[in-house]
């Protein structure tokens, strides 16, 4: 008896099961065939472009998923200019193809493209914490957030926030103060300063993170930060099923539940609070119509407070709504900022001669007074504002950025294929010769007004650029100027590490992996005085 693929009683109870079965193994032949040669044209059409070859044929690599945080720079940086002939390079990362630009000429397709807007799939895991808002939306819901958001930086808005960044600008002053001689890593210090900064600008609300850093909120954001960079370079989290099953996915939910549910009182009660401000300021109105010698006082506003006015009670912006733009404040405006702070301060006080040149600077528009710093200060403040585009320059705070392309798109001469990933690395682009000469030096003049003519538009990109670029750098770069000369009017700052010294962290921000280990000592001038009443209605806010 020859051998059967059917056995002969189901043959006769089933007399087509043959054909049923020859007919799906040819199915699923041509189905795998066709799949596989699909992956053939794309693997050849990807392997155009200059890259190391996949290890595993046909799908990718694996390497850069063993990859220590500290080592991801370094390791794209070297394959950049192993591969690099016309400004892009292609690697695996795992089955996933990824094409790192690293020239400001390859960067402006990408990033001044109005079609090219859908963020890498990197930004996937931050959506637990901010659901779609302005950082991780795309298509029309981004266009009409975008839209919509803008007004809130505009330049008047902006300038009710000065008393945010003097006070807390103060709170730092006074806690460094009692580091004063010591060998110490600062960075901490100046993120609990920008996360007090970003909750009273955002939510209208005082978390004393400077004063109270073991509050539920506080830790929640910072264990939610690390949890989301975890997952960003850790493949087997990326798994979603299996995160979930693993403590670090208990521990998010855990952190969530505290973040959200934060915003969510904040959003119940800044709507109460807001109804009754305008109330009040109607009636304040009023009398002035009665009396011209009356002139009512502005109530302060936060981010949250615009987007509860431009909510319209709900029929442009749900509660919901809100809280992922809130959230995303919040994500985005504390951590980036602590960053270009931190490095500032490094390679100010790395270099002596650019220190001097600060303080003769803070000097000549403070003279020795006390008082805080003022909007017309901030345009005085030139050199200042050199030092921390050069610092960005060298430490950009978001170091890679990511585009997932919905279509094919051309770079450089290579076709860069629809469903990759391309990565623009502001950290390459940056240290380019042609555009900074001795790039790895610390030359705050690089952006004298002199310097900057004739440079090319997308070889400094330390906030994006185009369609999709940092809505709040102005935000951010008025906050670091008064922080930074809160505290250099103050001490003078010795960075104890070398640049080449600093092992850098590649996570979702560029952070130094040991800290800044940083020595101050007391300037000659007197501290920055806190306005009393401030203080006092600070307090009246505290949540935790």
């Amino acid at each position: 008896m020859g051998f059967q693929i059917v056995p002969e009683g189901l043959y006769r109870l089933f007399p087509n099961a043959v054909t049923l079965v020859t007919s799906f193994a040819t199915v699923l032949f041509c189905v795998a065939g066709t799949a596989l040669y699909r992956r053939y044209k794309y693997f050849r059409q990807c392997s155009v472009i200059p890259g190391p070859s996949a290890q595993i044929p046909l799908f990718g690599s694996f390497t850069e998923f063993f990859l220590e945080p500290e080592e991801i720079l370094p390791h794209f940086t070297k394959l950049y200019k192993t591969w690099s002939k016309k400004s892009v390079t292609r690697l695996w990362i795992g089955p996933f193809p990824m094409f790192t630009i690293g020239s400001a000429e390859g960067a402006e397709v990408v990033l001044s493209s109005t079609k090219i807007i859908d963020k890498g799939r990197e930004y996937d895991f931050i959506q637990a914490w901010l659901a779609t808002g302005l950082l991780t939306s795309t298509g029309s819901k981004w266009h009409k957030r975008r839209k919509m958001l803008t007004p809130t930086f505009h330049f008047k808005i902006l300038e009710e926030f000065i008393h945010v960044f003097n006070e807390q600008s103060a709170v730092l002053v006074e806690k460094l103060g009692e580091k004063v001689g010591q060998d110490f890593d600062i960075f901490p210090f100046i993120t609990r300063c920008t996360l007090d900064v970003i909750c009273e600008t955002a939510m209208g609300r005082h978390v004393n993170a400077q004063g109270k850093s073991d509050s539920d909120y506080v830790q929640a954001v910072y264990k939610v930060t690390r949890i989301i960079q975890a997952r960003q370079t850790r493949p087997w989290l990326q798994i979603e099923w299996l995160f979930r099953l693993l403590p670090i996915g208990s521990e998010q939910k855990r952190c969530l539940s505290i973040l959200h549910g934060f915003t969510d009182k904040v959003i119940r009660e800044r709507k109460i609070e807001y109804k009754q401000q305008k109330a009040n300021e109607e009636k304040k109105v009023e009398a002035l119509a009665e009396d011209d010698d009356f002139i009512p006082k502005k109530s302060r506003l936060a981010f949250l407070d615009l987007l509860i006015e431009a909510s319209q009670d709900g029929k442009v912006l749900s509660d919901l709504d809100i809280r992922e733009e809130v959230d995303t404040f919040m994500f985005e405006g504390h951590d980036t900022t602590a960053a270009a702070i931190n490095w500032s301060l490094f390679l100010i006080g790395g270099n002596p001669e650019v220190q001097e040149k600060v303080s003769e600077e803070l000097t000549r528009v403070f003279g020795e007074s006390d008082r805080p710093v003022t909007m017309a200060d901030l345009s005085e403040l030139k050199y200042l504002e050199c030092c921390i585009k050069e610092a960005l320059r060298l430490y950009p705070s978001v170091p890679l950025i990511t585009r997932g392309l919905m279509e094919d798109v051309t770079v450089s001469g290579y076709n860069i294929p629809v469903g990759a990933t391309v990565m623009i690395a502001p950290y390459i682009i940056h240290r380019d010769p042609t555009y900074f000469p001795d790039p790895e030096s610390f030359k705050p003049e690089r952006f004298f007004p002199e310097n900057i003519q004739g440079r090319h538009p997308y070889a400094y990109v330390p906030f994006s650029a185009g369609p999709r670029n940092c809505i709040g750098q102005k935000f951010a770069m008025m906050e670091e100027k008064i922080i930074l000369a809160s505290v250099i009017r103050r001490f003078h700052v010795k960075s104890l590490d070398k640049p080449e010294n600093v092992a850098i962290l590649t996570e979702a921000i560029l952070r130094p992996r040991d800290g800044i280990r940083m020595l101050l000592t007391i300037n000659n001038f007197p501290p920055i005085k806190l306005d009393v009443s401030d203080i006092l209605e600070l307090s009246t806010y505290a949540v935790f």
